[in-house]
C-alpha cells in the first residue's frame, strides 16, 4: 500500500531534476497563475449578486389618523440619489474613493429598521417595547427642523450626540405568507403611530441581509439600527449603542455600534443550548478569526441581531453589500473596516487619520426566544461556506468598492 506511492514520488523527483531550474520556476509560476485565473473564473460566476429592488418594493404603507391602510407611498432612498452622484462623478473622471460618503440630511434622530419574514406571533412584542422606549428617548415628532440637503464627502451634517428628535420604524416586510403586515397595522392603528410605522414588503423572501440592506437604502435617521422581530434584545439598551457610536465616532461622524452577547457565554442561557448548537457557535468563531481581516476578527459577537450606524458610516457600506444571508452582519463590518479613512477626534483634538471605521462592541442584555428559524446544523454550514466564498469574492476582486 505504502510501496507504490513512494515509488511515484520518486519517479516525480527524478523527472523534475532532469528540469532546468529557470523552466521549473517557469512552470510553478505558470501553474500559479492559472491556478488564480481559474479560482477568479469560478467565483465570478458563483459569487451573489444582489438583483436591483422592483418599484413596488421602493414604496411603504402605513396607517392613516382615521385607520384606514394608505395607499402604497413612495420611500425617500437617499441610495438612488448617491448612485446618480457617484455615476456623474465617473462620468467626469474622478475615480477616486472621496465621494463615496455623499448623503442627505437627516430628518429624524433614529431610524429603526426591522427585517420580517413570517413573524406574526412575534412582532407585536417587539414592537411594544420599542415605541415605549422610542416615544421616551426621541419622542414622535423632530425638536429641531432640518432642511435636507446633499453633502459631500463623508460629511452627513450631523454631530456626535444629535438630539434632533424624532424616530421612524421601517419593517421590511421579507416575503412573509402569514399575518405579519396585518399584525404591524393593527399595532400602528392601536398606538397612532401614522406614518412613523412605515411597511415596505418585498415581493419574495431574499433572506435577513438582503431585507436589511434593503431598509437601510431608505432611513432617515442620524442614527440606524437595526432590530430583530423576535425581541431577543433588550431595546432600551439603544441608548448605550448610541453612546458607544459617538464615543468611537471620526470627524465626518462615522461610526458604528454592535449589541454583543460575549459576555454571557458563561451564562445559564448559553450552557443550557445543546452540546452540537456550542460547538457549532465556536467553530464558527474560530472560522471568523481565521478569515476576516484583523478589527473585523477582534469583534466577539459578529451576529447579535442589534447594530447602530451613524448616518455617515452608511455610504461607505450600504452600497457595496453582496451577502443576504445570515453572514451578511460580517460584510457590513469587513465593508467598515476597509472604508477609506477618516480623521480620528480625541479630546476636541484631531489626532490624524484612520482607516476605516471604528466598531464599538457594546454588552447587552439578551434572552432567548422561541420560534426562530435558525436551522442550527444546515445554517451553520451555510454561514461558514458564505464566509470562505466571501472573503475570497474580496480578497480576489471579484468585488469591489468601484
Amino acid at each position: 500500500m505504502i510501496e507504490l506511492p513512494v515509488k511515484l514520488l520518486e519517479a516525480v523527483y527524478e523527472s523534475l531534476k532532469e528540469i532546468p531550474l529557470p523552466l521549473l520556476l517557469l512552470g510553478l509560476v505558470t501553474t500559479v497563475l492559472a491556478t488564480i485565473t481559474f479560482i477568479y473564473a469560478v467565483l465570478f460566476i458563483i459569487a451573489p449578486i444582489p438583483r436591483p429592488a422592483l418599484p413596488s418594493e421602493k414604496k411603504y404603507i402605513t396607517t392613516a389618523p382615521d385607520g384606514k391602510t394608505t395607499s402604497p407611498k413612495p420611500l425617500p432612498c437617499w441610495h438612488d440619489d448617491w448612485l446618480v452622484h457617484r455615476r456623474a462623478n465617473e462620468q467626469a473622471g474622478d475615480f477616486t474613493d472621496k465621494h463615496t460618503g455623499t448623503i442627505d440630511e437627516a430628518e429624524i434622530e433614529m431610524s429603526v429598521v426591522i427585517p420580517a419574514y413570517n413573524e406574526a406571533e412575534r412582532i407585536d412584542i417587539m414592537l411594544e417595547e420599542a415605541v415605549a422606549f422610542l416615544d421616551t428617548e426621541y419622542g414622535r415628532k423632530p425638536r429641531v427642523a432640518r432642511v435636507a440637503k446633499r453633502k459631500t464627502n463623508g460629511d452627513a451634517g450631523q454631530t456626535k450626540g444629535n438630539k434632533t428628535g424624532g424616530y421612524e420604524i421601517l419593517i421590511v416586510n421579507d416575503g412573509s405568507t402569514d399575518k405579519t403586515v396585518d399584525v404591524a397595522l393593527a399595532f400602528s392603528r392601536k398606538y397612532g403611530l401614522h406614518d412613523i410605522l412605515r411597511i415596505c414588503t418585498l415581493k419574495e423572501n431574499r433572506g435577513k441581509g438582503g431585507a436589511v440592506t434593503h431598509g437601510f437604502r431608505h432611513v432617515r435617521g442620524a442614527y440606524t439600527v437595526f432590530a430583530d422581530a423576535d425581541g431577543a434584545s433588550k431595546f432600551e439598551d439603544l441608548a448605550k449603542l448610541v453612546e458607544g457610536c459617538d464615543r468611537v465616532a471620526d470627524e465626518p461622524n462615522r461610526g458604528i455600534a454592535v449589541g454583543s452577547r460575549a459576555h454571557m457565554v458563561g451564562s445559564e442561557a448559553v450552557i443550557k443550548r445543546s452540546a452540537i448548537r456550542n460547538a457549532l457557535m465556536h467553530s464558527f468563531h474560530l472560522l471568523l478569526r481565521l478569515l476576516t481581516p484583523p478589527a473585523t476578527s477582534r469583534i466577539r459577537d459578529t451576529q447579535c441581531g442589534f447594530k447602530l450606524f451613524s448616518r455617515a458610516s452608511l455610504p461607505h457600506i450600504i452600497p457595496y453589500m453582496h451577502a443576504e444571508g445570515w453572514i451578511f452582519d460580517v460584510e457590513m463590518l469587513m465593508l467598515a473596516e476597509s472604508a477609506p479613512s477618516g480623521v480620528v477626534e480625541r479630546k476636541e483634538a484631531k489626532v490624524g487619520a484612520r482607516s476605516g471605521i471604528e466598531v464599538a462592541e457594546v454588552p447587552i442584555g439578551w434572552q432567548e426566544v422561541g420560534g426562530s428559524k435558525l436551522n442550527v446544523m444546515w445554517d451553520s454550514l451555510g454561514m461558514a461556506w458564505g464566509l470562505a466564498l466571501l472573503r475570497a469574492c474580496w480578497m480576489l476582486g471579484v468585488y469591489r468598492r468601484r
